[in-house]
C-alpha cells in the first residue's frame, strides 16, 4: 500500500505538488492520470525517495522509503527506462543492480526471461531500441519480487505484443494482490488495464475512484438514435429540453436524456426509430471533460476558432 498525506513539493516559487492525499490500495491496478505539468513523476519520484518533499509524508507499507534495509525487495520501479550505463550489457546492469539489494545471480536470469531479453542479454544496452530498453526497465522493476510495482509510461517504445504483454501483467501481479500504480498519457490503455483511479491536475488531487465510478461522474448521459425522420426527430428531442448532434454513419446522439425517455418520446409523435442504443462515454472523454482547466498550455490548430480548439498540452511532465 502506498499513503501520501499533505505531500508537497516546490521548486522555488513553483508549485509542483500541491497538498496531495491517497492511498494506492494492494490487490488492484492503480491508474495515475493528470495533463501534462501535473505533478504525476515528481508525485512518483517522491514516493521513491528520489526527491525530498517541502512539506507531508508518503510511505510504503507504513514505512518511507529510506527506512527498507532492501528498497528493491519492497517497491520496484520504471521511471526512467533510459538509465542506464549504455556500455553495460542487459545482464550486468541487472547483476550490478540485484547485488545493491543481496539478491542472487538466478533472479537476473528469470527476469529477462520474463521480459523476453534472454537472447540479447550480453548485449551492449547502447545498441537497444526503445521498447527493448523498456523491457530491461521493466526487468529491473521486478528484480527484487517487490511487493509494490511503480510504472511511469510503462507501454512506451512497446508494440502491439509487447502492449498486450506488459497489461497481462500487471493484472497478473494484482491478483497475486501485490500493488500497482502505473502512469500513462494512453487512456484507452489506462481503461482496459486500471481498477482504479488517481487524477491530478497542477499538482492537486481532481479525483479518487473506480473506472467505472469516474467515467459515471465525468460525462454526461447520451443516447444514440437511428432514424429517417432526423428533422422530426431533432425538433421533438429539443422541445423536451436535450441536445442533439449528428455522429458519425448518420446517426444522431441525444444528450441529457435517458434511452427510455428517448423511446417514449419517439413513440408519442410517431417518429419512427432505427436503433436507439445508450452510448457509452470513453475515460478519454470524461478525463478530458474534467481536466480541461488544468491544462497548463492550450495548443490551437490552424484556421480554428479559439473556442473550438481542442485541449492540447506542450509541458512535459
Amino acid at each position: 500500500m502506498i499513503e501520501a498525506r499533505g505531500l508537497t513539493k516546490k521548486y522555488g516559487e513553483t508549485v509542483a505538488v500541491d497538498n496531495l492525499s491517497f492511498n494506492v490500495q494492494s490487490g488492484k491496478i492503480t491508474g495515475f492520470l493528470g495533463p501534462n505539468g501535473a505533478g504525476k513523476t515528481t508525485t512518483m519520484r517522491l514516493i521513491l525517495g528520489l526527491d525530498r518533499p517541502t512539506r507531508g509524508s508518503v510511505t510504503v507499507n507504513g514505512r518511507r522509503l529510506n527506512q527498507l534495509a532492501w528498497p528493491m525487495r519492497e517497491v520496484g520501479a520504471l521511471i526512467d527506462a533510459k538509465a542506464v550505463h549504455g556500455g553495460r550489457s542487459a545482464y550486468n546492469h541487472l547483476l550490478c543492480l540485484a547485488q545493491t539489494n543481496n539478491l542472487p545471480k538466478r533472479r537476473v536470469h528469470e527476469v529477462l526471461d520474463l521480459v523476453g531479453l534472454h537472447d540479447v542479454a550480453r548485449k551492449r544496452t547502447k545498441g537497444f531500441s526503445l521498447g527493448m530498453g523498456q523491457r530491461l526497465g521493466i526487468a529491473a522493476a521486478l528484480l527484487g519480487d517487490p511487493q509494490i510495482l511503480m510504472f511511469d509510461e510503462p507501454v512506451n517504445g512497446l508494440d502491439p505484443e509487447g502492449i498486450l504483454w506488459i497489461r497481462n501483467l500487471m493484472k497478473a501481479l494484482a491478483a497475486e494482490g501485490r500493488t500497482v500504480f502505473v502512469s500513462s498519457h494512453l487512456m484507452s490503455e489506462m481503461e482496459n488495464t486500471a481498477d482504479d483511479l488517481i487524477v491530478i491536475g497542477r499538482g492537486k488531487l481532481i479525483a479518487q475512484s473506480t473506472i467505472a465510478e469516474f467515467i459515471a461522474a465525468n460525462s454526461q448521459q447520451s443516447v444514440r438514435v437511428s432514424t429517417p425522420q432526423r428533422a422530426e426527430f431533432a425538433a421533438v428531442v429539443a422541445a423536451a429540453g436535450a441536445t442533439v448532434r449528428d455522429d458519425s454513419d448518420d446517426r444522431l446522439v441525444v444528450l441529457g436524456l435517458t434511452p427510455a425517455q428517448v423511446g417514449d418520446l419517439a413513440f408519442e409523435h410517431g417518429v419512427r426509430l432505427h436503433e436507439l442504443s445508450p452510448a457509452h462515454a470513453s475515460l478519454e472523454q470524461a478525463f478530458m471533460e474534467l481536466t480541461a482547466s488544468s491544462v497548463e498550455f492550450q495548443a490551437g490548430l490552424p484556421g480554428v476558432a479559439p473556442d473550438q480548439q481542442a485541449v492540447g498540452a506542450g509541458k512535459v511532465n
